[in-house]
């Protein structure tokens, strides 16, 4: 497995590079965004480490950047600051995942193992359809009235979820499973990804798909069906 990480601080770079090469994965080096993002831009990687606080171009530009140019590698953000606006925000520029530090190199690795299973399963079906939502399996491409929506792989593992089960519920309990196995993170973390899919493929548009089933889960509804 090939890996880049993006951080400024030698110290934690050295620890996680020493840590991931003695386990045969391979890594590339930047220590500032904007290099970053070169490497991200121009190089295959099955999943990036992006610190948020970075030199030249802090962490959220290069994710969004990444994303404007069409790169759906996973990204992993790595925050010194434990606060619901900094997950927001990660979120809202493409992340698919985010680690506060300090934290435990064995969750380090369970989380990327966990992001990077998601791309690898592989199925018969190329597209799913629900209403006028229209989901391309392998290039995580949705959809809707013509217009057509690039979505990260959390963003794609929850609308291929929901759609396979549609209209029956999905419980929160069974889309946490899907996004992290076990290894479920702190917080509201499913929520955040939820109305960052919202604000992608319903907002612009006058029917909502996706609804709340209040302590239970979510669901897609038909039109006529709110």
């Amino acid at each position: 497995m090939k890996l880049l990480l993006v951080e400024d601080h030698q110290d934690i770079a050295g620890v996680i590079f020493d840590f991931f090469e003695i386990k045969g994965y391979t890594l590339d080096y930047a220590n500032n965004g904007q290099h970053g993002y070169e490497l991200g831009r121009t190089n295959h990687y099955d999943l990036i480490i992006l610190d948020v606080m970075l030199p030249k171009m802090d962490g959220f530009t290069v994710c969004r950047q990444l994303r404007e140019q069409g790169i759906d590698t996973p990204i992993l953000m790595l925050t010194a600051r434990d606060t619901r606006e900094d997950t927001l925000e990660g979120f809202q520029h493409g992340a698919d995942d985010y680690l506060v530090k300090p934290f435990d190199l064995d969750i380090l690795e369970a989380r990327i193992k966990a992001l990077t299973r998601r791309r690898q399963g592989e199925t018969a079906v190329s597209t799913l359809a629900f209403g006028d939502l229209q989901l391309d399996l392998s290039s995580h491409n949705l959809m809707r009235e013509n217009c057509c929506f690039a979505l990260n792989p959390t963003l794609f593992t929850i609308l291929k979820l929901l759609i396979t089960r549609a209209p029956k519920v999905v419980s929160k309990q069974e889309l946490i499973a899907a996004l992290w196995g076990d290894d479920e993170p702190e917080g509201n973390v499913l929520r955040s990804h939820i109305y960052q899919l919202r604000n992608q493929i319903d907002k612009p548009f006058k029917h909502a798909y996706i609804k709340t089933i209040p302590k239970v889960g979510y669901q897609l509804i038909q039109k006529g069906e709110e």
